[in-house]
């Protein structure tokens, strides 16, 4: 593979990484009243290791092992007034790591193994206070691994092995928001990130294996009154999202997950103007996107096996304008795309297999009046889409 500048420079590493201690990361803010808003940004890691090669090539060898128990947890307490704008961010990972490669080739081999439970808890307590826009987001992953390209070249295989429960749990209560409040939990025993830019190529292959007995995200949020609320909920064993635009974008998958994937997010406003409580849950999930690029080769092989999938979303308020819950639960999952009009073409061989229940439920309740009420509920066990579009 080649990318836009030739180099000279070759940059060879390993990283040896393991963690046998127990890490907390815990922050309480009290909050009367202020005017621009809060910030609180809380974060708990085993291992972490980033690469970055820059017109000059790499190659990297990664072992992250972490074996202890890690929780991260951030409360905002507000009595008064949260402000314009505010933001409170927990994140907890057992290993996390990042290559990236600009106008450089980076080769890579990343192994990483988590046996430690990983917890984040996000919430903010205002039963009494009012908020102007608010973003409260919760992440918990076992293994997170990052591959980032601007007009670079990548070759990596990447190996995650999670056997530890994973929860992103949390929430909010207010009186009053009068902008746009989004509450949202996203937990993954495995996870994989692809991004590239500016005519990239990537060849990866990867492998993830998901034992751990539950992966669970969980949000509740409840409101006096409210302008624009979003409620979301996203739990998955194994994750891989690849997008690239270049020209080319290979991507082998294989994913096994035998634990309890549960997605849960349940809302309530009594006066709203519009509110939505999104839950999505997936045993595994592999996405391979080549935008304004004409090659894609896509190999996946899922397994989801042991615990079953279950989502379950609700919203309930008295009177407002628009209102919807929706709940969609999958097995298996995969899509892949190419650029038509970059002479696109796409090489897909797929197999999947699900083995355990699945169910999604969603309710939708306004006792007093509502302009347009809207409930969805998914369940599915293996899905598959493989398009070459506009």
């Amino acid at each position: 593979m080649l990318a836009g500048v030739a180099t000279s420079q070759t940059v060879q590493g390993t990283n040896n990484q393991i963690n046998v201690g127990n890490l907390f990361a815990d922050q309480a803010l009290n909050v009367v009243t202020v005017e621009e808003g809060v910030t609180a940004t809380t974060t708990a890691a085993g291992n972490t290791f980033g690469l970055t090669a820059h017109g000059a090539d790499a190659g990297v060898t990664s072992n992250q092992d972490n074996q202890g128990t890690i929780s991260a947890h951030g409360v905002v307490d507000v009595s008064g007034s949260m402000g314009a704008s505010s933001n409170v961010a927990t994140t907890a990972v057992g290993n996390g790591g990042t290559a990236f490669a600009a106008y450089a080739t980076v080769s890579g081999f990343m192994v990483q193994t988590n046996t430690g439970a990983v917890t984040a808890l996000g919430q903010i307590e205002g039963p009494t206070a009012q908020a102007g826009d608010v973003v409260q987001s919760t992440m918990a992953a076992g293994n997170s691994q990052g591959l980032l390209l601007v007009n670079g070249s990548m070759g990596a295989r990447v190996s995650q092995n999670n056997q530890a429960d994973i929860a992103a749990d949390g929430g909010a209560v207010l009186q009053y928001v009068s902008g746009t409040a989004v509450v949202a939990g996203t937990a993954a025993g495995n996870n994989i990130e692809l991004t590239g830019a500016n005519q990239s190529a990537a060849r990866v292959i990867t492998d993830q294996n998901n034992g751990a007995a539950n992966v669970t995200a969980t949000k509740f949020a409840a409101y006096g009154n409210s302008y624009l609320t979003t409620t979301a909920a996203t739990a998955s064993g194994n994750n891989l999202n690849a997008a690239n635009e270049g020209t080319l974008l290979d991507v082998a998958s294989h994913q096994y997950n035998t634990a309890y994937v549960r997605a849960q997010a349940e809302a309530s406003s009594y006066q709203f103007g519009g509110a939505q409580a999104t839950a999505y849950g997936v045993g595994n999930s592999a996405m391979a996107t080549n935008y304004n690029g004409p090659g894609l080769v896509l190999d996946n092989v899922q397994v989801n096996d042991g615990g079953g999938v279950e989502v379950i979303a609700s919203f309930e308020g008295n009177s407002g304008y628009d209102a919807g819950s929706s709940a969609t639960a999958i097995g298996n999952a995969v899509s892949g795309y190419a650029c038509n009009l970059c002479g696109g073409s796409t090489t897909a061989n797929n197999s999947q297999a699900n083995n355990v229940d699945v169910s999604a439920r969603a309710t939708t309740t306004v006792r007093g009046s509502g302009r347009a009420v809207v409930g969805v509920s998914t369940a599915t066990g293996n899905n598959a889409t493989f398009s070459v579009t506009n």
